[in-house]
């Protein structure tokens, strides 16, 4: 069914194209380029990306593992006023989900901190005792 409002715009159809005389015409790149910025998903790559992204689980210590971690840990106490030089595997919590990483970091032991329960280095870096996984130094070279 058609009625005069269906073409109360026909005039228009054929007039001509409007051309301006103080701006250039864009190319086809430059009207394309006005676009590409457009992101229907917005946060969708970066989503796809953390769900990709892999992290540890912390690996459980054994008793005897325990053990001479905390023999190690002795020995550092005992040599605490040099300062020993020591390698840190830590187990670092991933902020965002579940599992993490193992990190390897050496430094010289400023102090152990019962109370706070960490390893401070001078460096001002502050590890959880309880993530800890492994230390090495010279000071265990007869350990092994």
């Amino acid at each position: 069914m058609q009625n005069g409002s269906d073409h109360k715009y026909d005039d228009m159809l054929h007039l001509p194209h409007h051309v301006s005389k103080t701006q250039r015409r864009m190319s086809r790149l430059e009207r394309a380029a006005q676009f590409s910025p457009f992101a229907a998903l917005t946060g969708y790559d970066a989503t796809i990306q953390e769900a990709g992204r892999l992290t540890d689980s912390r690996a459980a210590l054994t008793e005897s593992s325990k053990e001479r971690l905390d023999e190690k840990l002795r020995r550092i106490m005992d040599e605490i006023g040099r300062q020993p030089e020591v390698t840190v595997i830590y187990f670092e919590p991933d902020l965002r989900k579940e599992g993490g990483a193992y990190v390897r970091l050496t430094g010289h032991v400023k102090k152990i901190d019962s109370h706070a329960r960490a390893i401070l280095l001078t460096n001002g870096m502050e590890i959880p005792l309880t993530e800890i996984f492994d230390l090495d130094s010279p000071l265990f070279r007869d350990m092994d």
